[in-house]
């Protein structure tokens, strides 16, 4: 089979091509330069493309770079822009594997005579008992990535590989040291790779929209407080908030970009036991009225139990803090991800 292996740079990817190796596949890795400005985060710098071209040689394998650099601008960092001008949590990882690193890339591996595309991501993908694709989660769960991945169609996890999928992270690393990968020892990527360490989000937003200072009021609508930029604040939030009056812990339940007001209260007053979810994408069928699930609401967060109302509610069984606008929420049935959406 031949296998074209998206290479960042990192562990995870320089492990997964090598597994393939390994397997007798025929292998061909690819760095895809996603992001043409200044970059020290992430997957995107001139040193992450180079430790892949190293890792490449490595292992004996030709690595190919494409530039998407247009398409990372359209379908990532332009809606990250959008998205914190509306006052709405972005995605860009997500947008990224749901049209580069799922979208584009197999594209090209279709149009280079590919049979399936891989990458590192901590997930699996395993056949189901009605013949369907499953995608389910990682072996790690301190490293599971399947939150990210949730928009993949039946169509895409039949020519998609996750080797690493299957392993612990200590693993990863212990195989990449036993190979001599230079990428043994790398720290994994946290951070957004187009926001710079420093000059970060204000900057790298400051340049693109007109920020907006705006106040700070609580659950009466008294003003106690002000904030630099309306933009840079999100529902849940409790640090960052300048000098506030002394009394209880307050989080932000709600900002108005419009009204430039980043609304206060007790945690009592984020709480919700309902979550609406928009536009969501299944993986294979979506869940009946009334089905038991689990739903998780961030990359790292615990997932909670719930129930699905086909009006498009995840009903929580017990409150949790409201879901920023716009942030993924992503229904699991077991280790397996059913799909998911965005929270209204």
């Amino acid at each position: 089979m031949r296998v074209l292996v998206a290479m960042s740079g990192g562990v995870d990817s320089s492990v997964a091509a090598a597994l393939l190796v390994e397997a007798g596949e025929e292998v061909v890795g690819a760095t895809m330069k996603l992001w043409g400005g200044p970059s020290d985060t992430g997957c995107c710098s001139v040193a992450d493309v180079d430790d892949a071209r190293r890792v490449a040689q490595q292992l004996g394998i030709a690595n190919h770079v494409f530039n998407f650099s247009e398409e990372f601008g359209r379908h990532v960092v332009e809606p990250y822009v959008s998205d914190h001008a509306k006052g709405r949590t972005p995605n860009p990882c997500i947008e990224c594997n749901r049209h580069l690193k799922f979208d584009r890339l197999l594209a090209r591996a279709d149009l280079l005579g590919f049979d399936a595309v891989a990458t590192g991501h901590h997930a699996r993908v395993t056949g189901g008992p009605d013949g369907s694709w499953l995608l389910r989660r990682g072996v790690d769960p301190a490293k599971d990535q399947s939150y990210v991945l949730h928009m993949l169609t039946q169509p895409q996890l039949a020519r998609v590989r996750l080797p690493v999928g299957e392993l612990m992270k200590t693993e990863v690393r212990q195989m990449a040291s036993d190979l001599g990968l230079r990428t043994a020892a790398k720290p994994d990527s946290q951070d957004v790779c187009f926001i710079s360490r420093v000059g970060g989000r204000e900057e790298f937003l400051g340049k693109r929209i007109a920020m907006r200072p705006g106040r700070i009021v609580d659950g009466a609508g008294e003003e106690i407080g002000q904030v630099s930029a309306v933009q840079l604040v999100t529902v849940g939030q409790r640090r960052r908030l300048g000098k506030l009056p002394a009394g209880d812990r307050r989080f932000v339940v709600k900002v108005d970009i419009a009204g430039a007001t980043v609304t206060v209260g007790p945690l009592a007053d984020l709480l919700v036991s309902e979550i609406a979810v928009a536009d969501p994408v299944w993986v294979d069928s979506p869940p009946g009225a009334g089905e038991a699930l689990e739903v998780q609401v961030s990359a790292h967060g615990s997932p909670v139990r719930a129930t699905w109302s086909p009006e498009g509610t995840v009903v929580l069984a017990a409150p949790i803090r409201r879901v920023a606008p716009g942030q993924s929420v992503v229904l699991y049935r077991g280790d397996a991800v059913i799909g998911g959406g965005a929270a209204v």
